[in-house]
């Protein structure tokens, strides 16, 4: 009895691993494998479109007598999350390298609060000295839209990109991507006659940048999908100095500003 019960354990013990090993080889496998799109990475030219989720913060260098209090920013930026969409159009170059561009929409809204009130007024405690030879105003209690400023800006951004990737496995392949931006910012209010005196934040409409991405090719039958994560810089400084006769507790305490961007891409082509 107790042999026969070996035997019969033996048994299930030896079909198991043989099931597991046969489930090993059929993931491993390359032969007979079901390969989508096969000839899509062949096409000269292909187009799709991209949905992004993004996140834009700024990057500033303070003025260090009027942005700086000790060790103590006096301006502090806060990003915020927001979306974007756009087309893509692919030229093949050849095996391992494709010609990208990418136009795009981006909505971005991001929030600075200006501390500086109370270190300018201790500086210059009369007003400073404008052009015309008057001070300027002293402001002792600035209202909550002097202090927080609601900065919107919807970016046209044009990439230019390079892609290398690697081979194709099953249906998936990586690759790596670099180029560079032009982006317009339709919400720049760089030509308004208004200032942050009248709480208008104005910044440059056309910016060059630079960006970087990686990301994951899936094969699917009807279409390929990429999830990407990419990072955009910008190169020149966006920031657009208030009027001579403006106080100077807002732009007058930033040296330069210029926004960066981390976005996760789904890309359908």
């Amino acid at each position: 009895m107790k042999q026969r019960l070996l035997k019969i354990l033996s048994l299930i013990i030896l079909s198991g691993s043989a099931m597991q090993a046969q489930n090993y080889n059929n993931l491993f496998r390359t032969r007979d494998r079901a390969h989508n799109r096969e000839g899509v990475d062949l096409e000269k030219f292909s187009y799709g479109f991209y949905l992004a989720a993004n996140n834009f913060d700024y990057k500033m260098n303070l003025n260090p007598t009027l942005g700086v209090d000790g060790n103590k920013n006096l301006v502090e930026p806060k990003s915020t999350y927001s979306f974007g969409a756009g087309l893509i159009g692919k030229m093949r170059l050849n095996e391992f390298l494709d010609l990208r561009i990418e136009p795009g929409l981006h909505f971005v809204q991001r929030n600075l609060t200006f501390n500086t009130f109370d270190h300018v007024n201790e500086l210059y405690p009369s007003g400073v000295l404008l052009p015309n030879g008057e001070l300027s105003q002293v402001i002792t209690n600035p209202d909550e839209s002097m202090i927080k400023k609601v900065v919107k800006s919807t970016y046209i951004d044009v990439p230019v990109l390079l892609e290398i990737h690697g081979d194709r496995w099953y249906n998936s392949r990586p690759y790596a991507a670099a180029g560079v931006n032009y982006l317009m910012n339709l919400q720049s209010n760089e030509t308004s006659e208004s200032d942050n005196q009248q709480n208008v934040f104005r910044t440059t409409s056309h910016n060059f940048g630079w960006s970087a991405e990686i990301g994951i090719q899936f094969y699917f039958e009807r279409f390929k999908l990429t999830p990407a994560i990419r990072g955009t810089f910008f190169t020149n400084n966006e920031l657009v100095a208030d009027k001579a006769t403006t106080p100077p507790y807002w732009s007058s305490a930033i040296s330069t500003l210029q926004s960066r961007a981390f976005m996760f891409v789904l890309k359908f082509e």
